[in-house]
């Protein structure tokens, strides 16, 4: 090879070498998108390397396995659905807590409605799975709020850890059912579910 070729040669790899990060988002794209049109059991991993243009060695660089990647998969949604969370309730004052807990009702259904194939497809059959931690964070979430609306006389609850997983466990299941119904715009049904709790909790606006 020419010295003329050797440079060349060094050129090209040099353009097609990717930082971890963005190769890593590449292929867990590509395979969210495929798991989201096959199936996880149906995708192979040699469709996953096909669809972004890679060798197989650079799936394994990254990811031991299919299983694996739909783990990372589980691991970027669970911090997208709280960030979600914590940017829309961020947004309240920070003593308003009747305020907090419309919006994070409302947000926690608004993200679940809109990203739920996701949510399927990384949990499958076991997203109700008893040693759940990310479900335990985001009742912790309502924790926060349900505890300082507490705190300052909104409301009284005798239990306030069991009152959150109640209502983090109807909010997910009354979405389940607007899922179903192939709702499409949220706003007046959140709004709705938040009342209904309010009134519970013993604050009838």
């Amino acid at each position: 090879m020419s010295s003329q070729s050797q440079v060349a040669s060094t050129q090209v790899t040099k353009r097609q070498t990717k930082p971890a990060e963005v190769r890593i988002d590449e292929l867990m794209n590509a395979a969210q998108t495929l798991f989201l049109e096959k199936g996880v059991e149906a995708t192979t991993i040699s469709e996953i390397i096909a669809s972004v243009g890679v060798a197989k060695g650079t799936f394994y660089h990254y990811f031991e396995s299919k299983q694996h990647i739909v783990e990372a998969l589980k691991k970027r949604y669970i911090d997208f659905f709280i960030e979600a969370l914590d940017t829309a309730v961020a947004k309240c004052d920070a003593e308003d807590w009747v305020s907090q807990f419309k919006v994070w009702v409302a947000a926690n259904i608004h993200t679940y409605l809109n990203s739920y194939p996701i949510h399927d497809i990384v949990f499958g059959a076991h997203h109700h799975e008893r040693q759940n931690k990310e479900k335990n964070m985001i009742v912790e979430q309502l924790l926060h709020i349900l505890k300082g609306g507490q705190k300052a006389g909104i409301w009284h609850l005798e239990q306030p850890k069991l009152t959150a997983l109640l209502i983090y466990s109807g909010v997910h299941g009354v979405t389940d059912e607007a899922i179903a119904n192939q709702l499409q715009d949220s706003t007046d049904f959140s709004r709705q579910i938040a009342m209904q709790y309010l009134k519970m909790l013993g604050h009838d606006e």
